[in-house]
């Protein structure tokens, strides 16, 4: 048993010395603990309070572990405490062991006069042994505010119950910064560090945490990107001017905040390439330091915007769900490379107020994890307001553009091995290649000129809805507000979104004007004539593209000067068509590592698009291909399925 007291800084006396010293402010953000080789950070908030019998504790210690331990039993016996414990072990990884030197026995049954009769391991080291009536009967521990169950750390001078909070270290750099409740609806910054040069998140006890048809998300660790306003937290969008020019938001966003009315627990916020943009690690990422992938050598390019999510998804066991944001591929492509599940959403599902915008008309909000259920509560949580169908039936038409004819490697291999078994799936599903090039020459409305292809006519859709949109919401009043604040001066600001606002500032607003009619073109076109809403399937069809093929893209590697994000290519059509397209990993496959000079693994993943508002019929899908075994959900590290070891 091992636990560092630390009797040199008992906080209350710390403070009643300076009160005398001093007539400054003293606000304690709690402290740093170790029990069991592992580190803990201790908030300040007080979670109940225990009227510990006087004398029981002999040494000067501030904190001691405790365990609470809840028990319906009528009569519980040492048998019936080490179940509880070793469940315990199983399916939390804040608990250790340490934490059973003091044990508080909660009764949460129905019999009447239960009693005890424990006689508990030494190994255990158990110092103190308290009970809640009416286990407790004469001798009973009184509490304040009932105690879900799990470690806590006790005061023993004051009888103060605080949570503990398993210390992990940011070694992939996905984070922005380590947060924890405030208590009103704010957050503060962790104020806590391990050993080390990376940056350190708290997350809480598994056990404090019961889910309920109100509360489905009760535990769930939830990163979110840092395009997302958080109460009490700045927001840097990745520019540090930005970061420091602009003072704490003061509301959580209603797509985040949705979130942690259902339970959710934020332990941090995630890192985005800057303003949303798509850049590339060591050429383009100037502000901040791009995050790291953890597939394969640990060295490959977790792709953007939302790296940061896609990173600590595919690295972190401890984080469950991350929230990011989907522009023009923004967590499908993190996703994808990084080997996780991902959504882009059908537009406009979810309000995006208090987010930093790209593009008002094609942002969306998504989530990327490795848990096929959990992605499908949090999006029903998430998209409530929308009101959208769960489907169960699934459409019989599969088509799929760009797949390969044979399965002559193994990422053809494990693609085409999907496409049969997802067709199989569906009752013998007919499957089709889908030439979209050529039913658009067929079938383009009159109002398009005869020589006029997808490419062309979508050619600068994109960049210019991104660029003529952003700058007048972001760019330029960074500008302003930073000029006003530094003498005239202007930021810095990274070299892709410097080069895409003033590529478009070379456009007149007409040129944003035509291409929103273009748009709409599309999205008309696409909703009537290439997929269709269905009444049984919600969709028509179900549309299948290559999103991964294990190849290596090095994050140690020189790059050109960043170009514009021109041109139309399957990824483009659900950002166009504003429907919905949803990431699903279907292996991994082996590839030549020029850092580790070995072979190593990376994701082979599959984008599935369907018709507006057929999210959840998506999501209901995942999981039962999950169910059967279709799919399997990956895990962390170098390897989606097996020990992966973090390479660096």
């Amino acid at each position: 048993m091992i636990f560092v007291c630390r009797q040199s800084l008992n906080l209350a006396a710390v403070l009643s010395l300076l009160s005398t010293v001093v007539a400054a402010s003293v606000t304690s953000k709690g402290q740093t603990v170790t029990v069991e080789g592992s580190t803990y950070f201790v908030p300040p908030t007080v979670v109940t309070n225990l009227k510990v019998p006087s004398g029981r504790f002999k040494d000067e210690c501030d904190l001691v572990p405790l365990t609470v331990i809840r028990s319906d039993s009528k009569k519980l016996a040492t048998a019936g405490i080490k179940e509880v414990v070793d469940s315990y072990e199983a399916s939390d990884d804040v608990f250790n062991t340490g934490f059973l030197q003091n044990i508080y026995v909660t009764y949460n049954g129905s019999h009447k006069g239960p009693s005890h009769a424990l006689s508990l391991p030494p190994s255990w080291g158990n110092e103190w042994l308290g009970f809640a009536a009416p286990y407790g009967a004469k001798n009973a521990v009184h509490n304040t505010k009932d105690i879900p169950p799990g470690p806590y750390f006790l005061s023993p001078a004051t009888g103060n119950v605080f949570e503990a909070y398993l210390l992990y270290a940011d070694t992939m750099g996905s984070f922005t910064e380590g947060l924890i409740q405030a208590g009103d609806g704010s957050y503060n910054l962790l104020s806590a560090g391990l050993q080390g040069n990376a940056l350190t998140i708290g997350v809480p006890s598994r056990l404090y945490f019961t889910k309920t048809p109100k509360q489905p998300l009760a535990g769930v660790r939830l990163g979110v990107k840092d395009i997302y306003d958080i109460k009490g937290v700045k927001t840097s969008c990745g520019n540090r001017a930005y970061y420091d020019l602009y003072p704490p938001a003061n509301t959580t966003g209603p797509a985040v905040q949705s979130l942690v009315d259902a339970g959710a627990v934020i332990v941090g916020k995630m890192k985005t390439s800057q303003f949303a943009n798509g850049e590339s690690p060591t050429a383009d990422w100037v502000d901040y330091h791009s995050p790291f992938n953890a597939r394969g050598d640990g060295y490959q390019d977790p792709s953007s915007s939302s790296s940061g999510p896609g990173s600590g998804i595919g690295a972190y066991p401890w984080l469950d769900i991350a929230i990011g944001s989907d522009t023009g591929g923004s967590i499908r492509n993190p996703s994808q490379v990084n080997g996780c599940f991902g959504n882009r959403p059908s537009w406009g599902l979810v309000s995006l107020d208090n987010v930093m915008p790209m593009s008002p008309l094609l942002d969306t909000a998504g989530f990327l994890t490795r848990d096929a259920k959990l992605w499908r509560t949090a999006s029903e949580v998430m998209y409530a307001g929308a009101h959208l169908t769960s489907y169960t039936k699934y459409p019989k038409n599969i088509k799929t553009i760009g797949f390969p004819t044979s399965a002559s490697t193994e990422v053809t291999g494990l693609v085409l091995e999907f496409l049969s078994n997802l067709s199989a799936f569906l009752g013998g599903a007919n499957i089709s290649a889908l030439d979209y090039d050529e039913l658009w020459a067929a079938t383009k409305p009159s109002t398009v000129s005869a020589d006029e292809t997808l490419n062309t006519l979508l050619n600068l859709t994109y960049p210019i809805l991104i660029t003529k949109q952003q700058f007048p919401l972001v760019g330029g009043p960074l500008y302003t507000d930073y000029a006003a604040a530094n003498g005239g001066r202007r930021p810095f600001i990274n070299p892709v979104p410097l080069s895409r606002w003033n590529w478009g500032l070379g456009y007149p607003e007409s040129q944003l004007e035509a291409e929103i009619e273009k748009k709409e073109v599309f999205t008309a076109w696409w909703n009537s004539t290439v997929q269709v809403s269905d009444p049984e399937t919600c969709s028509d069809s179900l549309i299948l593209y290559v999103g991964a093929t294990a190849s290596p893209n090095y994050r140690n590697a020189y790059r050109s000067m960043p170009g514009i994000p021109t041109g139309f290519s399957p990824s483009r059509i659900a950002n166009i068509a504003g429907v919905p397209d949803i990431v699903i990993p279907v292996g991994e496959a082996p590839y030549n590592s020029t850092i580790t000079l070995q072979p190593e693994y990376l994701p082979v993943a599959v984008d599935i698009i369907a018709a507006h508002g057929c999210d959840l019929m998506l999501l209901n899908l995942v999981n039962e291909l999950a169910a059967r075994g279709i799919i399997k959900e990956p895990g962390t590290g170098s390897l989606m399925y097996g020990n992966g070891t973090a390479y660096y």
